[in-house]
């Protein structure tokens, strides 16, 4: 479903489309180097670790700890009212790799250091932005 909240949206590039567009199919896509198996984000050419070029977007599990956080109370933009969690969540997969996103369907003052979260996606015309929520228990 697309949906209009008035968030500034990315600009898509070849090495972000999958990044952007993978949760149209309900998948949290990353790129992953294809000889050292390492996952790679924000997505580049290169793998970091081995140098290698064989890189590309795999769907990742979209499971994650929050590693910190911050609630936002500053009105912003007026369709996306405060407050909100804007976290960095380390994914299951690899927790060196990092997300920076919101953190939706749980009161502001229950998130926590440490919980355990999911990938939800908001889809708009061409792109579908992560989001996580608390795993349901």
């Amino acid at each position: 479903m697309s949906i209009d909240t008035g968030r500034m949206l990315p600009e898509v590039t070849p090495e972000s489309q999958a990044f952007w567009t993978g949760g149209f199919e309900g998948e949290l896509r990353i790129y992953r180097c294809q000889e050292c198996r390492g996952w790679i984000h924000p997505p580049v050419g290169a793998c970091w670790r081995c140098r290698s070029r064989n890189v590309g977007p795999e769907a990742a599990s979209g499971r994650a700890r929050i590693s910190s956080f911050t609630v936002n109370h500053h009105p912003w933009f007026p369709a996306f009212p405060p407050p909100y969690v804007i976290a960095v969540v380390e994914l299951d997969d690899q927790p060196d790799v990092r997300l920076t996103t919101c953190i939706v369907g749980i009161d502001v003052d229950a998130v926590e250091i440490g919980m355990a979260v999911e990938v939800v996606f908001e889809e708009h015309d061409d792109v579908a932005l992560p989001f996580f929520r608390p795993v349901a228990a």
